[in-house]
């Protein structure tokens, strides 16, 4: 099969790939996105090496439940062991054991084909085309957010950041805080938040310094935490959700003597990103730039990387 495989240090083209796992849910990936985590991999972050990508949206061609041969579906990109007491407990994406699908230990999406096991897919309703549920990963994500801390309607909140991510914790934050500033660095970005009644912010005034009550980064940059500390209130909760390769020391002092707490956020429930699609209470429709072939790999990377652009997706 074609895929994009990274080696550690460079990321090539492959025509006769090996086809994966014959045991597990064959899926013929339809679309899969470019994001932050993948282009972070290609710095060194996790040392994979692999055929790259976890978003995506594709058609199960060969499964032990033939009910499922023909759906289109997305898929939960943890795979746990099954016999350790994080799997026993429902929390595989937890499992000291773990594969990750083009993260660790398994080959992603950036190909024709991939597998999964059959409890890790969810079927997407007729009504999602591709371009939307390429987003359901990401969304879900966003949505971990509510299920680590119980939101309060009345808090200050910030958000560190207007990328791919960003957009769609914005759109997640809104269906229950009603005052969202995002601080971010490009007008293109932040017209967008705009329009869906999101204060937007480039820089810091002093003002606003240690004035809300929860912030959560998404910047994937070590900045991101800085600027966060300076905005978030003493014992405010601050979400990090940017994975990032550099190894650069954080200063977490501001963190100590301001008692924040630090919540660590990865992935989420992808049924109620799935309602969310579904129901059009959160919109994705204008946030892919760009559709590429698996074989003009190099130019979507290079395109994906540039600040102004949101998400380029590839088609196997």
């Amino acid at each position: 099969m074609k895929a994009l495989r990274f080696d550690g240090k460079n990321i090539n083209y492959l025509e006769n790939y090996p086809n994966p796992d014959p045991n597990e849910t064959l899926v013929r990936v339809s679309l899969a996105g470019i994001c932050g985590t993948d282009l972070e991999i290609l710095q060194g972050y996790m040392s994979y090496e692999g055929v790259l990508g976890h978003e995506f949206v594709g058609v199960v061609e060969e499964s032990k439940n033939k009910k499922l041969i023909g759906k289109r579906v997305v898929g939960e990109i943890n795979v746990g062991c099954e016999n350790c007491d994080s799997c026993k407990n429902g929390m595989e994406r937890h499992c000291p054991n773990r594969t990750v699908l083009g993260i660790f230990k398994r080959d992603g999406a950036f190909a024709e084909y991939l597998t999964l096991p059959e409890k890790n897919l969810h079927i997407i309703p007729d009504s999602i085309t591709d371009e939307q549920a390429v987003f359901v990963e990401p969304i879900a994500a966003a949505f971990e957010i509510k299920d680590q801390i119980s939101l309060n309607p009345d808090w200050n909140v910030a958000l560190v950041g207007d990328g791919r991510l960003s957009q769609l914790i914005v759109s997640v934050l809104k269906t229950t805080c009603s005052n969202i500033t995002c601080f971010g660095r490009h007008d293109n970005k932040l017209e967008r938040l705009q329009k869906l009644g999101i204060k937007t912010k480039i820089g810091i005034d002093p003002a606003q310094q240690y004035n809300f009550d929860l912030v959560v980064e998404a910047t994937g940059s070590n900045s991101g935490f800085l600027d966060s500390m300076k905005l978030v209130k003493p014992k405010g909760i601050v979400i990090l959700k940017s994975t990032i390769a550099s190894k650069e020391n954080l200063d977490l002092t501001p963190a100590v003597v301001n008692e924040i707490t630090l919540v660590g956020s990865r992935c989420g429930p992808f049924r109620p990103a799935i309602n969310a699609l579904e129901s059009g209470i959160i919109s994705v429709d204008e946030l892919i730039d760009s559709v590429y072939p698996l074989e003009k790999f190099q130019e979507a990377f290079t395109h994906a990387k540039k600040s102004n652009v949101l998400k380029v997706v590839l088609r196997p």
